[in-house]
């Protein structure tokens, strides 16, 4: 019995699984735009904050789990390409949620000041990573010292969001801006503390899918011979995006669009912190080090696409083409050729 679950599963068996655990991590993610809403008016952080912290934390569960699988298993690349993979993928669900946005472009209607610092947050991040990779390889107790920086600057950029005093910039309010307002209708009958445990235990069940991907795509390598950086960074990538898409998604039809943005880049964030999750769990070396040319081109294209994300926010644009703004294309073109570049 342990051996089913520890020991290599046969290419069948790793198809079926990748795609239930995929689709419980849509289902979860579903529920999980709901129960976020009201807990963030609950809590009083409001959307912005709560979608970034919490809802990142639980989105990117799946993600964590699969990067610290992977490189305890030994797929190094296959773990950093996952982290970076699914940066580049979540930034493609802004241009997702923004479609199922009828009234105007997502990222305007979404301005806030704590979504733009999100955005100025994880480009440090992300600058920080290649910065790591290319600097000296060293290691304390196994683990790389950028692993400490990147959890540090994380924890110094929550604190400097949440506390910042009287804003220098802001967001003009127009006709399409959707303000963050309190809306607990949904769930008036029931207390926070069962709204909590409802989300820890749909956490856990999106923790549990990343680990089924996880082992599921080692499975697949070692049956077909896939490229490595094209598996963690497309595949598994693809599927640590989906609860930031759906719930993206779910959150923009119940109205909470500043939410849907804050939970694409608050997950971004923390899916940077996946690099120091699986420099932590690799054994023999710093995981920065182990990344090739594969994963560092991909870490260049999500600082791409988050740089044009953060100026589609600063612009506001209302219409584009395809009833999108200029971002979602720009978003759109840059993932779709660098999936071209690591699949040829």
């Amino acid at each position: 019995m342990l051996a089913a679950w520890t020991g290599s599963w046969s290419l069948g068996w790793s198809v079926a699984i990748f795609l239930v655990a995929a689709a419980v991590t849509v289902v979860c993610s579903v529920r999980l735009a709901g129960l976020g809403d009201t807990l963030a008016d609950r809590t009083g952080w409001g959307e912005a904050l709560f979608g970034a912290v919490f809802f990142g934390l639980i989105t990117s569960l799946s993600g964590i789990v699969m990067t610290a699988v992977s490189a305890a298993g030994g797929q190094p690349t296959l773990a950093y390409g996952n982290a970076v993979g699914g940066i580049a993928a979540q930034t493609l669900a802004v241009v997702v949620a923004d479609a199922s946005y009828r009234r105007v472009n997502l990222e305007h209607a979404a301005a806030s000041l704590p979504n733009v610092l999100f955005g100025c947050l994880l480009i440090a991040l992300l600058g920080l990573a290649l910065m790591a990779s290319f600097g000296p390889e060293v290691t304390v107790l196994g683990v790389h010292p950028a692993s400490l920086v990147l959890a540090a600057f994380y924890w110094g950029g929550i604190r400097l969001i949440r506390y910042q005093e009287e804003p220098m910039w802001q967001a003009v309010r127009t006709r399409e801006t959707v303000p963050d307002t309190p809306d607990e209708e949904r769930f008036a009958g029931r207390g926070s503390r069962g709204l909590w445990g409802e989300f820890l235990v749909v956490a856990g069940l999106v923790a549990l899918g990343g680990w089924a991907v996880a082992r599921a795509a080692e499975s697949l390598l070692e049956a077909t011979g896939m490229n490595a950086g094209f598996v963690g960074a497309v595949l598994m990538g693809g599927v640590n995006a989906l609860p930031e898409t759906v719930t993206a998604v779910a959150a923009v039809r119940r109205g909470a669009v500043t939410l849907a943005i804050a939970a694409i880049v608050g997950g971004n964030c923390l899916d940077v912190l996946n690099l120091a999750i699986g420099d932590l769990f690799l054994r023999g070396g710093s995981l920065y080090h182990a990344a090739g040319s594969d994963q560092l081109f991909l870490t260049s294209a999500a600082l791409v696409m988050t740089t044009v994300l953060l100026g589609g926010m600063l612009v506001r644009q209302k219409r584009g083409w395809l009833r999108l703004g200029f971002d979602g294309i720009v978003l759109l073109a840059v993932y779709l050729g660098s999936v071209a570049v690591l699949a040829f």
